[in-house]
């Protein structure tokens, strides 16, 4: 007589979209109500802006775990120390998800905004693609909500539209900000002064819209010709609108 193994978990990768809980998708709602383990990331020491997402759909009987980052922003990200600590961290959590998965428990791992653009899923994605069974379900961008929160159309015609983090060197971000038509730059906090000098250098700044905590409560939307400091949340960008084709 064969004893037939334990079915094997499958892993999703949820959107929650850019802050509303309200503009999570009715797929995603239905995964996170179903899955037996609802796995978010945070910083240690906090509840996280995904955990406070979830609070609207997150069933009684589901287990939730909490991957607590041990750093963020502490060092840069080109740090030995950063990419060493990182890199151990993201390969624990994704051991610890395998641990669920190989016992039959499917594991919904979300994110904010979606899973595959810039989203921390992604580093728990490739190490775990080749063992488990994954599904991603899409979730509203950050910059799709802070366009709408805006009300700002943000490409016409044949608009090309960049994506640039902060983290990037200010002669590059000139640059590129040159070269294209719409822009959206991401990743400020402490970037934001680079960021303006930048957008100054490229001639762009007073189209330039700074948007904070986009379709949140504590939302703020202003010109950045209007913000007269530099300081930044972690979610906050600016938005160049394109001005190109329009019958």
């Amino acid at each position: 007589m064969t004893t037939s193994s334990p079915p094997i978990g499958r892993l999703y990768g949820v959107g929650l979209g850019p802050g509303d809980p309200d503009l999570l998708t009715v797929k995603a709602v239905k995964i996170l109500k179903a899955a037996p383990v609802v796995a978010y990331f945070a910083k240690k020491g906090r509840r996280g802006q995904a955990r406070a997402i979830l609070e609207s759909w997150l069933s009684p009987a589901s287990t939730e775990l909490a991957l607590l980052y041990p750093m963020t922003t502490e060092r840069h990200f080109q740090d030995p120390v950063y990419v060493e600590t990182l890199g151990a961290f993201y390969a624990n959590a994704a051991e610890e998800i395998a641990g669920h998965l190989s016992a039959g428990r499917d594991v919904a791992l979300v994110c904010e905004g979606d899973p595959l653009f810039y989203g921390s899923f992604m580093h728990l994605y490739v190490r775990l693609k080749d063992r488990f069974c994954v599904e991603v379900v899409p979730g509203v961008t950050g910059m799709s909500g802070c366009w709408s929160a805006a009300k700002l159309p943000i490409t016409w015609g044949d608009d090309v539209l960049s994506v640039l983090p902060g983290t990037l060197g200010g002669p590059d971000l000139a640059r590129l900000l040159g070269a294209c038509d719409a822009a959206i730059i991401i990743k400020l906090g402490a970037n934001l002064g680079k960021v303006r000098a930048a957008i100054l250098e490229a001639g762009r700044s007073s189209a330039a819209i700074y948007v904070e905590h986009g379709t949140q409560a504590a939302e703020r939307i202003i010109p950045l010709d209007e913000k007269t400091d530099d300081l930044a949340p972690y979610f906050s960008m600016i938005l160049i609108p394109g001005e190109g084709r329009r019958p």
